[in-house]
């Protein structure tokens, strides 16, 4: 019998993927192992786990993450095993990432075992602004529902809560109310509508009256009056507070005479935020009010308030009773003289200022004057001062150069938007060069300074090591005094780098009454000795 002659033909060729080896299994265990106990962003916050720790949960993931991939596969047997593979780092990943963030159940101290203390706070202000409701809520806030939960700060903040959510978070955060120590509800019913988001307030100020909090956030959520009172009961139940933040809160006099009402116990209080309301005169009474309960406010910030010269009074008088206090924001309001008058007189009582942010108030020389004599007598340690858009000529710098000559503690100095000129320019720079051996930025944009000044702020900064950030763009320094800048700061003990943008920098310029003027192009070699000359009978008020 003939043997059939049969055509041959090459047989697919395929790789199963799935199961992984035994060795490829106990290579992703060391591995895990690894970074479960190696220092990263999540060790710093949540832990470190110790190496024996780390190899038990890395075993733990893999038998977890290979059965639901197995499972996988036996459901396709006809595949190659890619999906599962997939799979099995998917769960490996997600697993290890919860194991992370749970942080060490123990650690070792000196060779013995310690149970490693409990995560105490609880974050979801991670990833996109999202809407959320009662079925999310119930899986987001599983956390806190665990028994014996050390959690002592939550933060809920960009996410909107709706009633439903809301309800489902009011019974879980009653029973750790008596933990907590630090709320963070800033900007939690963004998008919903007013009697919702009211109704959502009411919940959680309910579920959390009576907490002894330190630290309260409620900024970003429209709150206005009603919203003020709808937080009543959480208001007014505090005791402990040393933070509170209301800020972009559409807190008009009405919502301020609520906070005034609903806030009576601030006698721990040294953090109080107030910034970009509508607050006006009558509102910064009732927080004057406010302040005036707040004998140890160390940190005070109420900008962008509308506030004018009537409130900005009484204001200041209450600030002068804050004797404790360090950081002061009044930016972007409309004080005039007449407050600054007043704040003068409170700063002068107020001699552990570092920080002071005064741009934007209206002040004029006159009000710098007094400003700047009282800060010199009363903040030997002031770091930062920004008074920028208020004004200030050749008189208003003189008083200010005199304050920076006692000032060495100076790190920041803000004088930009003002009309120093190269005469103002020229006054401070003299000083800053003498002194100021800590400072690290200055901002002299938009001033109308022209290459005498140009040349001098370089001069002043040239010897100071550690300075970062100089500002002095929005002037009118020609392209010559723009090349000497460059040449001082690189020959000096900093870097060209420290330099800002000059994009905005008319070489141009303008004369005195708006025209284009080529002075500065035409005499340049002769602008800064007659400025000098000019100068030397312009002497800084030391008193």
């Amino acid at each position: 019998m003939e043997t059939e002659s049969k055509t041959s033909h090459p047989r697919p060729f395929s790789i199963k993927l799935w199961p992984p080896s035994q060795g490829t299994r106990l290579l992703l265990v060391e591995r895990m192992a690894n970074n479960l106990s190696t220092p990263t962003i999540f060790s710093r916050k949540y832990g470190l786990l110790g190496k024996e720790e780390a190899n038990e949960k890395a075993k733990h993931i893999e038998n977890v993450a290979f059965a639901a991939a197995n499972e996988h596969h036996q459901n396709e047997p006809d595949g190659d095993g890619s999906s599962a593979v997939q799979l099995y780092a998917k769960e490996s990943s997600k697993l290890m990432l919860e194991v992370l963030k749970k942080g060490p159940t123990k650690s070792i101290v000196d060779g013995e075992v310690l149970v490693a203390p409990k995560t105490t706070v609880f974050d979801i202000s991670g990833g996109r602004r999202a809407f959320i409701e009662a079925d999310e809520a119930e899986e987001l806030l599983r956390p806190l529902a665990e028994e014996g939960n050390s959690y002592t700060k939550i933060c809920f903040s960009n996410r909107s809560f709706g009633v439903g959510a809301a309800n489902v978070a009011a019974p879980i955060l009653s029973s750790i109310k008596d933990n907590l120590k630090e709320v963070d509800l800033s900007d939690f019913i963004a998008g919903r509508q007013e009697s919702e988001a009211l109704e959502v307030m009411k919940i959680f100020s309910t579920a959390l009256e009576g907490s002894l909090l330190r630290f309260l956030n409620l900024s970003n959520n429209a709150l206005g009056e009603k919203g003020v009172r709808a937080f009543g009961a959480l208001l007014q139940s505090q005791k402990n507070l040393e933070e509170l933040y209301l800020m972009n809160d559409g807190i008009s006099e009405e919502a301020a005479q609520a906070v005034c009402e609903l806030v009576p116990s601030t006698e721990k209080l040294k953090v109080l935020h107030f910034h970009n309301n509508m607050t006006g005169d009558e509102g910064a009474v009732a927080i004057a009010e406010v302040v005036k309960r707040s004998p140890l406010l160390e940190d005070f910030r109420c900008s962008s308030t509308r506030i004018g010269s009537e409130g900005g009074v009484v204001l200041a008088e209450a600030l002068a009773t804050c004797t404790e206090l360090k950081k002061l924001d009044i930016r972007d309001n409309m004080f005039g003289e007449e407050a600054a008058i007043a704040l003068s007189k409170a700063l002068g009582r107020l001699p552990g200022l570092t920080e002071v942010y005064l741009s934007y108030l209206n002040l004029e020389d006159e009000g710098t004057i007094a400003i700047c004599k009282a800060l010199k007598e009363s903040a030997p340690s002031l770091q930062v001062l920004e008074i920028a858009g208020n004004d200030i000529s050749v008189k208003g710098a003189c008083a200010l150069s005199a304050l920076l000559s006692s000032k060495d503690s100076l790190t920041n100095l803000n004088v930009s938007e003002n009309e120093l000129k190269d005469e103002g320019a020229i006054l401070i720079s003299k000083v800053l060069e003498k002194g100021s051996p800590q400072l690290k930025e200055l901002d002299m944009s938009t001033n109308s300074i022209r290459r005498a000044g140009a040349h001098a702020i370089a001069q002043a900064i040239a010897s100071k090591p550690d300075f970062k950030l100089l500002n002095i763009n929005s002037n009118f320094i020609s392209e010559e005094g723009i090349d000497e800048v460059r040449s001082i700061l690189k020959a000096g003990k900093n870097s060209i780098d420290v330099l800002g943008p000059l994009d905005e920098n008319d070489p141009e310029g303008e004369s005195e009454d708006g025209e284009a003027s080529e002075e500065g192009e035409e005499h340049g070699e002769e602008e800064e000795p007659e400025l000098e000359s000019k100068l030397q009978h312009l002497n800084v008020d030391k008193d």
